[in-house]
């Protein structure tokens, strides 16, 4: 088995490993995890970061010794075990009074408590060395088209996060914000669905340059969206500020499962944009291989822990396999066959202009579209050949 180092920048939130395995129809089937020990064993087991929520910390209500109490011994802990925080987020979603939204509920005071939160803990956060801060807006959403008005919601949504960056830029806090983009659940339809609905809001904002994406796998696939060209395009924008690794298998609720148990093809070709800039090169990903999932409700705590190195396992397997795969001659003869660098040379030349191209009668009266029309390209044959390097059947 591969060995994972901090150089491998992997991150777990502590509501993963902590999750206590309760769902809607049953009760937990596992005892609260203490972060402390969530924190070690993960150094124990080669993680370089953890993320949590405030409340995964400091439990909603708590006054304000217990919560320096807990930051102290939490900071310790991460500390002694060489963990980083690399990420931070506030739970504006399991307190009732989120029920309706929280940035755009339709209830002022909620809306402003909502802010509040948010900027103690943007200081937790500064505190703490996150770098980055995300912001999923869980319950900003609904499930009546006549009971919110989506057009006001994205209105107070902007106003939200453009004042939450003015503060960081005011306090001096060197912080960035991802928006985690998601379809459903738990609202009916929740604002922001997807990565590109994510980057053209991000676009309004007064602060654009400091706010970016934190796709999710199993967010984008329940949308029916293929994960490996949503980060692509965000990567494009230079706005891939972190990232969530889970399972999923198809158009259904949010399963969580380990890296690679789902759609293990498409899991492939991230790691290897990611890793490698997919295909014909370009740029990869620096930041941290954040692990959002959920160890299965029949696991018990050893289970927990074996689900928590399964997904940095497959992370590494995949990484070793993709660049098996880029290095293979027949995959390299595959991709120059199906024409694959070309798309990265301009259509146009160097300085021409569309007159010249309207002028150009070998782009157009004189071009031959039978060859393009008959040709094939060989895209199954390079299917075929990311299979075998998957299953280890290339391996010399």
């Amino acid at each position: 088995m591969i060995q994972p180092t901090k150089q491998d920048k992997f991150s777990f939130g502590l509501w993963t490993i902590g999750w206590q395995a309760r769902d809607t129809f049953g009760d937990a089937t596992r005892p609260p995890l203490d972060p402390v020990v969530s924190v070690s064993h993960l150094g124990e087991l080669g993680a370089w970061g953890v993320s949590f929520h405030d409340d995964d910390l400091i439990p909603f209500g708590s006054d304000e010794s217990e919560r320096e109490r807990l930051i102290k011994r939490f900071r310790k802990a991460a500390d002694d075990a060489g963990v980083v925080v690399a990420m931070m987020t506030t739970n504006l979603f399991t307190h009732p009074m989120f029920k309706e939204g929280a940035f755009t509920a339709n209830d002022r005071g909620v809306r402003r408590y909502a802010l509040r939160k948010v900027m103690r803990n943007l200081d937790l956060a500064a505190e703490l060395g996150a770098p980055t801060y995300v912001f999923w807006g869980g319950r900003e959403g609904s499930e009546s088209d006549a009971g919110k008005n989506v057009r006001a919601a994205l209105d107070r949504y902007r106003e939200g996060l453009d004042l939450l960056a003015q503060y960081c830029i005011d306090q001096g806090y060197p912080i960035r914000f991802a928006i985690e983009p998601k379809p459903n659940e738990p609202r009916g339809d929740i604002i922001l669905p997807t990565v590109g609905s994510a980057l053209a809001f991000i676009s309004t904002l007064e602060h654009h340059e400091m706010v970016g994406v934190n796709p999710e796998v199993g967010h984008e696939q329940m949308a029916g969206m293929n994960f490996m060209h949503s980060i692509s395009q965000a990567l494009w924008q230079r706005k891939l500020f972190h990232i969530d690794l889970n399972g999923q298998r198809g158009a259904k609720y949010d399963q969580d499962l380990v890296f690679g148990h789902g759609d293990i093809l498409n899991a492939f070709f991230l790691v290897d944009l990611l890793e490698n800039g997919g295909p014909g090169g370009g740029m990869s990903y620096e930041g941290p291989r954040h692990f959002d999932f959920k160890p299965l409700r029949t696991e018990d705590m050893d289970g927990v822990w074996a689900a928590a190195s399964s997904n940095m396992q497959t992370y590494l397997l995949l990484k070793e396999r993709a660049k098996a795969f880029r290095s293979d001659p027949e995959v390299q003869a595959a991709l120059k066959a199906s024409q694959v660098d070309e798309l990265s040379v301009p259509t146009l030349a160097a300085g021409e202009s569309a007159a010249q191209l309207r002028s150009d009668v070998s782009a157009y009266e004189n071009y031959d579209v039978e060859p393009a029309a008959t040709k094939g390209y060989g895209m199954v044959h390079l299917d075929q050949l990311a299979i075998e390097h998957i299953l280890g059947a290339r391996l010399k």
